[in-house]
């Protein structure tokens, strides 16, 4: 505690604190000058003078008290102050939704440890990295869901971002409801800007208990002012199909075609994800094309310690005094 006040403390005046310097120089006056200060009578014998008690040991004892208390006192006069800044930041910020895929698949291991791993690690560096924006998020596999709604509280999206997992839904990739479900988030947003990142690393899945499709999910997004960024994840390009124990075909892995067209019709931007580093790489893209306007206020307040010092100086007096015309008394 005492190292992080000293590495924090400024002076106002530091050009008082050489005087410190003086303080070696008083000493050494003191006990050069003592011999000469001290009152003097014949005796017939120094015998009982040579034999010094506890008493006398501390008799200069006052002398250093006082000498401390000067040294308090120069310090006060430097005016130390501890410097404490606060930023705080404002702006015209952008709504975005991060739809994930959270599918079975998620779970495979060509990022390491996984694909639902890495993705949540990006995405909270992304939330991080946006302090005024209001970010939301709705995760989608065989059904969609908002997981949390649009907010500044970005501590609260961080943890739920972390809680995801895959068989938190039903199991499938429908990416029309996913989409659907982000621009229902967005549409009472007044923003001038409502952005959706959407992010699956499989293509669309529909079985019967469908409600929208992809195309119908992007003319919704067209409508209602959304642009999505979309982004496939996956480190290969073809997965193999399997009948009866026997490979026989392989098919696209992604649906690069739909993901394309989401993006390009909604005024976003598609994008590859082969391996963490590009995952990365793409969510600072982003970044820097969907800029925020922050402004940052600095304030800075100092806190003065010179009371403190001021306050040793006169208890050090004090003592000092107390000690000298009591039980440390001279004669004369």
């Amino acid at each position: 505690m005492l190292y992080d006040w000293v590495q924090n403390i400024e002076f106002k005046y530091i050009w008082v604190l050489p005087a410190l310097g003086m303080l070696p120089v008083l000493a050494w006056l003191r006990f050069r000058m003592a011999r000469s200060l001290k009152a003097a009578f014949p005796v017939t014998t120094t015998k009982a003078f040579q034999e010094r008690g506890g008493k006398a040991a501390w008799v200069q004892f006052p002398f250093w008290l006082q000498l401390l208390a000067i040294g308090c006192l120069l310090v006060a006069l430097a005016r130390p102050q501890i410097r404490d800044v606060r930023n705080r930041k404002t702006g015209e910020g952008i709504d975005i939704v991060l739809c994930m895929d959270v599918s079975g698949s998620m779970l495979s291991q060509d990022f390491s440890p996984n694909r639902l791993s890495v993705a949540k690690d990006m995405a909270i560096e992304f939330v991080r990295n946006r302090p005024i924006d209001q970010i939301g998020l709705v995760i989608f596999s065989g059904e969609s869901f908002t997981q949390y709604p649009i907010t500044t509280d970005h501590e609260g999206l961080v943890t739920q971002i972390l809680s995801l997992r895959s068989g938190m839904l039903e199991d499938g990739t429908l990416i029309g409801e996913g989409l659907a479900t982000s621009v229902q988030r967005l549409a009472t947003s007044k923003s001038k800007s409502k952005v959706v990142i959407l992010l699956t690393d499989g293509k669309e899945e529909a079985p019967e208990t469908r409600l929208i499709d992809p195309n119908t999910a992007l003319e919704i997004a067209k409508a209602k002012g959304v642009r999505v960024y979309s982004i496939g994840m996956a480190g290969m390009d073809r997965v193999l199909v399997q009948e009866g124990g026997v490979v026989t075909r392989s098919e696209p892995l992604l649906d690069e075609a739909l993901l394309k067209r989401i993006a390009t019709q909604t005024g976003g931007q598609y994008f590859r994800a082969r391996n963490k580093e590009g995952l990365q790489l793409i969510y600072e893209q982003i970044d820097r094309l969907e800029k925020s306007k922050v402004e940052v206020t600095s304030r800075t307040r100092y806190q003065e310690q010179f009371p403190y010092f001021i306050l040793a100086a006169l208890i050090l007096l004090a003592l000092s005094l107390l000690l000298k015309y009591t039980i440390l008394r001279t004669f004369p």
